[in-house]
């Protein structure tokens, strides 16, 4: 049996022990991964940790930080602060852990190349790795970081954030389109008390997003609020699968620390509860996809914008960045293309196989 299919079985058994899995889901997921090599990396964090700790051995022995782990181009978004900018950053936590800084990168930038494999981001290996690395090492260096507001500055992600893809009318069809759904009661609870005040019962559909998160129980709460449509979302709590790749019984959830630890200007929606994740949806508070992209040109400025948001969160670790400093100093010219590009021909191996098998 492919080392993939062992993993993911050993990994899903392990999820029905700590959640009630949402099966179709979790089939849904396994049909993803056997589409595209991007996709497949979205959604095996659980198997990218021991493929990276073979592959990368120096890189797995660096210097500690909270990690956001399952780090990738479409794990960047936008949401509302507290005085209703836009603020961009890194959307989803779900598998923050204690990491060695430099997983972060590394899958940051190997699906940066293999989306660029399948034209969807059209740049070079090489300076892929450069920008992500040249925004990460500025951010770290400097005496903090610095949060994203879209509000004056940043034009290239601010098109990202209010193009077309995300327009309103086509967010709120595809939102009012999900089944509805009977949470369990701790779900139900807790969206009534994110939701403002509505015309009626609020509708609770279950909602399907994500890759990695897929198997989750997920649940979204719509109405109509003030002459207008309102949605909430709790997403089931997982431990890192990080610590499940590495044989811990590690059962604490890290996500909310590292979002209220990391530098940005805080979205005031989201919060970990009682075993689940709420936040706000909105047409202009979700996750970017690669679609939203605009041109060529703003790519790079992109990708280094990334490892800025990157070193943002790793901000978050204090007391870990001189050690981490000193790791990026003694490091090679190249190590982070050098290191992309072996977990990048890992990835597709591993993808064969699944598609061999599933697809």
């Amino acid at each position: 049996m492919a080392a993939i299919v062992a993993a993911t079985a050993s990994f899903e058994a392990w999820m029905r022990r700590c959640i009630a899995v949402v099966e179709r889901d979790l089939a849904l997921k396994h049909a993803r991964m056997a589409q595209a090599p991007f996709l497949f990396l979205r959604a095996t964090f659980y198997r990218w940790v021991p493929l990276w700790q073979e592959a990368c051995p120096d890189l797995a022995a660096a210097p500690k930080l909270l990690a956001v782990g399952d780090l990738h181009v479409e794990n960047f978004g936008t949401w509302r602060d507290a005085e209703g900018r836009l603020a961009w950053g890194i959307n989803d936590f779900d598998e923050a852990f204690a990491m060695p800084y430099a997983i972060d990168l590394v899958r940051l930038a190997t699906s940066a190349l293999l989306a660029a494999r399948h034209e969807k981001l059209r740049l070079g290996a090489e300076e892929v790795c450069a920008a992500l690395l040249a925004g990460y090492g500025e951010t770290i260096a400097a005496d903090g970081g610095r949060p994203f507001v879209l509000e004056e500055e940043h034009a290239a992600l601010r098109a990202m954030a209010t193009g077309e893809e995300r327009d309103p009318e086509r967010f709120w069809a595809k939102l009012g389109a999900a089944r509805t759904a009977t949470a369990p009661r701790a779900a139900r609870r807790l969206l009534r008390q994110a939701m403002p005040e509505t015309e009626g019962r609020p509708r609770i559909a279950h909602r399907v997003a994500g890759l990695g998160s897929l198997g989750r129980p997920r649940y979204v709460a719509l109405g109509l609020s003030h002459g207008g449509l309102v949605a909430r979302e709790a997403k089931a709590v997982l431990p890192s699968a990080f610590a499940w790749a590495n044989g811990g019984a590690a059962k604490r959830c890290f996500s909310g620390a590292l979002a209220e630890a990391a530098i940005r200007s805080p979205d005031p929606f989201y919060r970990v509860r009682q075993g689940w994740v709420l936040r706000r949806l909105a047409p202009h508070c979700t996750a970017i996809e690669l679609a939203d992209f605009p041109k060529r040109r703003e790519h790079l400025v992109i990708l280094k914008a990334m490892g800025r948001e990157t070193a943002n969160v790793h901000w978050g670790s204090p007391a870990a960045l001189a050690a981490v400093r000193r790791d990026l100093k003694r490091r090679k010219p190249g190590w982070l293309h050098a290191a992309a590009t072996r977990m990048a021909e890992a990835t597709l191996a591993e993808w064969r196989h699944w598609r061999a098998i599933r697809g």
